[in-house]
Protein backbone atom coordinates (compact mmCIF):
# COMPACT_ATOMS: atom_id res chain seq x y z
CA UNK A 1 0.00 0.00 0.00
CA UNK A 2 1.30 3.44 -0.84
CA UNK A 3 0.53 7.07 -0.12
CA UNK A 4 -1.57 7.35 -3.31
CA UNK A 5 -3.99 4.67 -2.07
CA UNK A 6 -4.34 6.38 1.30
CA UNK A 7 -4.95 9.70 -0.44
CA UNK A 8 -7.68 8.09 -2.55
CA UNK A 9 -9.40 6.90 0.65
CA UNK A 10 -9.23 10.39 2.15
CA UNK A 11 -10.79 11.94 -0.95
CA UNK A 12 -13.57 9.33 -0.91
CA UNK A 13 -14.43 10.30 2.68
CA UNK A 14 -14.55 13.97 1.77
CA UNK A 15 -17.03 13.21 -1.03
CA UNK A 16 -19.55 11.95 1.55
CA UNK A 17 -22.19 14.30 3.03
CA UNK A 18 -20.29 16.49 5.46
CA UNK A 19 -21.08 17.65 9.00
CA UNK A 20 -21.19 21.23 10.25
CA UNK A 21 -17.85 20.78 12.05
CA UNK A 22 -14.38 19.64 11.01
CA UNK A 23 -14.08 15.93 11.70
CA UNK A 24 -11.08 13.78 12.65
CA UNK A 25 -9.63 11.07 10.41
CA UNK A 26 -9.43 7.78 12.31
CA UNK A 27 -7.17 4.98 11.07
CA UNK A 28 -8.13 1.40 12.01
CA UNK A 29 -5.70 -1.49 11.42
CA UNK A 30 -7.19 -4.88 12.27
CA UNK A 31 -4.63 -7.62 12.96
CA UNK A 32 -4.66 -11.42 12.72
CA UNK A 33 -2.66 -14.52 13.67
CA UNK A 34 -1.16 -12.90 16.78
CA UNK A 35 -1.08 -14.23 20.33
CA UNK A 36 -1.37 -11.00 22.31
CA UNK A 37 -0.72 -12.88 25.56
CA UNK A 38 2.90 -13.04 24.41
CA UNK A 39 4.65 -9.69 24.98
CA UNK A 40 6.78 -10.14 21.87
CA UNK A 41 3.64 -10.23 19.67
CA UNK A 42 2.00 -7.19 21.25
CA UNK A 43 2.17 -3.86 19.46
CA UNK A 44 3.31 -0.80 21.38
CA UNK A 45 5.28 1.89 19.63
CA UNK A 46 5.53 5.62 19.30
CA UNK A 47 5.56 6.97 15.76
CA UNK A 48 6.85 10.44 14.95
CA UNK A 49 4.61 11.80 12.19
CA UNK A 50 5.85 13.85 9.25
CA UNK A 51 2.94 16.34 9.55
CA UNK A 52 1.08 18.05 12.34
CA UNK A 53 -2.27 16.33 12.96
CA UNK A 54 -4.11 19.54 13.86
CA UNK A 55 -4.93 17.98 17.23
CA UNK A 56 -3.65 19.66 20.43
CA UNK A 57 -1.10 17.58 22.37
CA UNK A 58 -0.83 18.60 26.02
CA UNK A 59 2.30 17.64 27.95
CA UNK A 60 2.80 17.57 31.72
CA UNK A 61 6.20 17.59 33.43
CA UNK A 62 6.84 15.83 36.76
CA UNK A 63 10.27 17.20 37.61
CA UNK A 64 12.65 18.41 40.27
CA UNK A 65 14.17 21.90 40.58
CA UNK A 66 16.85 21.05 37.98
CA UNK A 67 14.28 21.05 35.13
CA UNK A 68 11.73 23.45 36.57
CA UNK A 69 12.56 26.49 34.43
CA UNK A 70 12.78 24.51 31.19
CA UNK A 71 9.50 22.76 31.92
CA UNK A 72 7.69 26.05 32.47
CA UNK A 73 8.59 27.24 28.96
CA UNK A 74 8.18 23.91 27.13
CA UNK A 75 5.30 22.05 28.83
CA UNK A 76 1.63 22.82 29.39
CA UNK A 77 1.61 21.78 33.06
CA UNK A 78 4.47 21.58 35.55
CA UNK A 79 4.31 19.70 38.85
CA UNK A 80 7.44 19.99 40.98
CA UNK A 81 8.72 17.22 43.21
CA UNK A 82 7.92 19.11 46.42
CA UNK A 83 4.27 19.43 45.26
CA UNK A 84 3.74 15.65 45.00
CA UNK A 85 2.24 15.24 48.52
CA UNK A 86 -0.64 17.55 47.53
CA UNK A 87 -1.49 15.33 44.55
CA UNK A 88 -1.10 12.13 46.55
CA UNK A 89 -4.03 13.31 48.67
CA UNK A 90 -6.14 14.47 45.72
CA UNK A 91 -6.88 11.56 43.39
CA UNK A 92 -9.61 13.53 41.60
CA UNK A 93 -7.11 16.13 40.38
CA UNK A 94 -4.73 13.40 39.19
CA UNK A 95 -7.58 11.82 37.18
CA UNK A 96 -8.29 15.19 35.60
CA UNK A 97 -4.61 15.56 34.67
CA UNK A 98 -4.65 12.10 33.06
CA UNK A 99 -7.78 12.93 31.05
CA UNK A 100 -6.48 16.26 29.72
CA UNK A 101 -2.82 15.45 28.94
CA UNK A 102 -1.40 13.21 26.22
CA UNK A 103 2.12 12.73 27.60
CA UNK A 104 3.81 12.90 31.00
CA UNK A 105 7.54 13.60 31.25
CA UNK A 106 9.33 12.54 34.44
CA UNK A 107 12.79 13.24 35.79
CA UNK A 108 14.58 9.89 36.15
CA UNK A 109 16.00 10.37 39.66
CA UNK A 110 12.51 10.98 41.13
CA UNK A 111 10.71 8.16 39.25
CA UNK A 112 10.04 6.14 42.45
CA UNK A 113 8.04 9.07 43.85
CA UNK A 114 6.32 9.61 40.48
CA UNK A 115 5.17 5.98 40.50
CA UNK A 116 4.05 6.20 44.13
CA UNK A 117 2.07 9.44 43.64
CA UNK A 118 0.67 9.09 40.11
CA UNK A 119 1.08 5.44 39.15
CA UNK A 120 -2.33 4.15 40.28
CA UNK A 121 -4.09 6.61 37.99
CA UNK A 122 -1.67 6.98 35.08
CA UNK A 123 -0.71 3.30 34.83
CA UNK A 124 -4.11 1.79 33.90
CA UNK A 125 -4.63 4.62 31.39
CA UNK A 126 -1.31 3.99 29.63
CA UNK A 127 -0.10 7.46 30.58
CA UNK A 128 2.88 6.66 32.85
CA UNK A 129 6.13 8.30 31.65
CA UNK A 130 7.65 5.71 29.31
CA UNK A 131 11.36 5.50 28.48
CA UNK A 132 10.49 4.02 25.04
CA UNK A 133 8.80 7.31 24.17
CA UNK A 134 11.71 9.29 25.64
CA UNK A 135 9.55 10.55 28.51
CA UNK A 136 11.92 9.56 31.35
CA UNK A 137 14.75 12.07 31.26
CA UNK A 138 17.93 12.93 33.17
CA UNK A 139 18.16 16.15 35.21
CA UNK A 140 20.11 17.84 32.40
CA UNK A 141 17.75 16.95 29.53
CA UNK A 142 16.76 19.35 26.75
CA UNK A 143 12.98 19.56 27.22
CA UNK A 144 12.39 21.89 24.28
CA UNK A 145 13.66 19.32 21.77
CA UNK A 146 11.75 16.51 23.48
CA UNK A 147 8.41 18.34 23.63
CA UNK A 148 8.65 19.42 19.97
CA UNK A 149 9.11 15.76 19.06
CA UNK A 150 6.28 14.55 21.33
CA UNK A 151 3.79 17.00 19.82
CA UNK A 152 4.22 15.16 16.50
CA UNK A 153 4.24 11.69 18.02
CA UNK A 154 1.35 9.22 18.35
CA UNK A 155 1.16 6.08 20.43
CA UNK A 156 0.22 3.00 18.40
CA UNK A 157 -0.94 0.10 20.54
CA UNK A 158 -2.59 -3.33 20.35
CA UNK A 159 -1.99 -5.21 23.60
CA UNK A 160 -5.45 -6.58 24.45
CA UNK A 161 -7.53 -6.46 21.25
CA UNK A 162 -6.04 -7.23 17.80
CA UNK A 163 -6.90 -3.79 16.50
CA UNK A 164 -5.07 -0.47 16.27
CA UNK A 165 -7.05 2.78 16.34
CA UNK A 166 -5.33 6.12 16.01
CA UNK A 167 -6.32 9.68 15.02
CA UNK A 168 -4.14 10.74 12.08
CA UNK A 169 -5.36 14.29 11.45
CA UNK A 170 -8.36 16.56 11.07
CA UNK A 171 -10.12 18.10 8.08
CA UNK A 172 -8.35 21.36 8.95
CA UNK A 173 -5.09 20.09 7.46
CA UNK A 174 -4.25 19.17 3.86
CA UNK A 175 -5.26 15.77 2.52
CA UNK A 176 -1.65 15.08 1.47
CA UNK A 177 -0.47 15.59 5.06
CA UNK A 178 -3.03 13.12 6.39
CA UNK A 179 -1.87 10.58 3.77
CA UNK A 180 1.75 11.07 4.86
CA UNK A 181 0.81 10.42 8.49
CA UNK A 182 -1.11 7.25 7.58
CA UNK A 183 1.82 6.00 5.50
CA UNK A 184 4.26 6.56 8.39
CA UNK A 185 2.07 4.63 10.84
CA UNK A 186 1.44 1.79 8.38
CA UNK A 187 5.16 1.36 7.69
CA UNK A 188 6.03 1.33 11.40
CA UNK A 189 3.33 -1.22 12.22
CA UNK A 190 4.33 -3.56 9.36
CA UNK A 191 7.97 -3.49 10.50
CA UNK A 192 6.92 -4.33 14.06
CA UNK A 193 4.72 -7.35 13.22
CA UNK A 194 6.29 -10.84 13.22
CA UNK A 195 4.99 -11.67 9.73
CA UNK A 196 4.71 -8.05 8.60
CA UNK A 197 1.89 -7.46 6.08
CA UNK A 198 0.56 -11.01 6.56
CA UNK A 199 -0.47 -10.11 10.14
CA UNK A 200 -2.79 -7.33 8.90
CA UNK A 201 -6.38 -8.47 8.34
CA UNK A 202 -7.61 -5.18 6.87
CA UNK A 203 -7.21 -1.42 7.04
CA UNK A 204 -10.02 1.12 7.26
CA UNK A 205 -10.20 4.89 7.39
CA UNK A 206 -13.17 6.88 8.65
CA UNK A 207 -14.18 10.32 9.79
CA UNK A 208 -15.59 10.93 13.26
CA UNK A 209 -19.18 10.41 12.12
CA UNK A 210 -18.85 8.57 8.82
CA UNK A 211 -18.88 4.96 7.64
CA UNK A 212 -15.39 3.60 6.89
CA UNK A 213 -13.56 3.30 3.60
CA UNK A 214 -11.80 -0.06 3.29
CA UNK A 215 -8.22 0.08 2.01
CA UNK A 216 -6.79 -2.94 0.16
CA UNK A 217 -3.75 -3.74 -1.98
CA UNK A 218 -6.02 -3.49 -5.03
CA UNK A 219 -7.43 -0.08 -4.08
CA UNK A 220 -10.27 1.20 -1.90
CA UNK A 221 -13.83 0.08 -1.25
CA UNK A 222 -16.18 3.02 -0.76
CA UNK A 223 -19.05 2.80 1.75
CA UNK A 224 -22.51 2.24 0.31
CA UNK A 225 -24.91 5.05 1.18
CA UNK A 226 -28.51 3.84 1.02
CA UNK A 227 -30.79 6.47 -0.46
CA UNK A 228 -33.95 4.51 0.34
CA UNK A 229 -33.76 5.54 3.94
CA UNK A 230 -34.00 9.16 2.91
CA UNK A 231 -37.05 8.42 0.71
CA UNK A 232 -38.71 6.50 3.52
CA UNK A 233 -38.05 9.39 5.84
CA UNK A 234 -39.66 11.79 3.37
CA UNK A 235 -42.71 9.53 3.05
CA UNK A 236 -43.00 9.33 6.83
CA UNK A 237 -42.95 13.11 7.08
CA UNK A 238 -45.71 13.38 4.44
CA UNK A 239 -47.77 10.72 6.18
CA UNK A 240 -47.45 12.48 9.53
CA UNK A 241 -48.50 15.79 7.97
CA UNK A 242 -51.66 14.22 6.52
CA UNK A 243 -52.53 12.64 9.87
CA UNK A 244 -52.06 15.98 11.62
CA UNK A 245 -54.26 17.72 9.05
CA UNK A 246 -57.03 15.15 9.64
CA UNK A 247 -56.76 15.68 13.40
CA UNK A 248 -57.00 19.45 12.93
CA UNK A 249 -60.11 19.03 10.75
CA UNK A 250 -61.68 16.78 13.41
CA UNK A 251 -60.99 19.33 16.13
CA UNK A 252 -62.52 22.08 14.01
CA UNK A 253 -65.70 20.05 13.51
CA UNK A 254 -65.92 19.29 17.24
CA UNK A 255 -65.62 22.97 18.08
CA UNK A 256 -68.55 24.04 15.80
CA UNK A 257 -71.89 23.94 17.72
CA UNK A 258 -74.66 22.05 15.98
CA UNK A 259 -77.79 24.01 15.04
CA UNK A 260 -80.95 22.68 16.75
CA UNK A 261 -83.99 22.65 14.46
CA UNK A 262 -86.53 25.35 15.34
CA UNK A 263 -89.77 24.09 16.90
CA UNK A 264 -92.85 24.66 14.69
CA UNK A 265 -95.03 27.51 15.93
CA UNK A 266 -98.44 26.53 17.26
CA UNK A 267 -101.37 28.07 15.44
CA UNK A 268 -103.43 30.44 17.60
CA UNK A 269 -106.94 29.27 18.40
CA UNK A 270 -109.61 31.55 16.96
CA UNK A 271 -113.05 31.65 18.51
CA UNK A 272 -115.94 31.02 16.18
CA UNK A 273 -118.70 33.66 16.58
CA UNK A 274 -121.94 32.32 17.93
CA UNK A 275 -120.36 29.31 19.58
CA UNK A 276 -121.93 28.48 22.91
Amino acid sequence: MDKATFLEAIKALNELPQKKFKQTYELIINLRDLDLKKPEEQVELWVQLPADRGIPTKIAALVGPELAEQAKTSCDTVILHDQFPRYAADKKTVKKLAATHTYFIAQANIMPDVAKTFGRVLGPRGKMPNPKAGCVVPPNANLKTLTEKLRKTVKVSAKVQPSIKVAVGTQNIKEEQVAENISAIHTSVVQKLPEEQANIRNIMLKLTMSPPVKITNEGIVKPVIKEEKKDEGTKDVGRRKKEEEKKDEGKAEEGTPEKTPAKPKRAKKTETPGAA
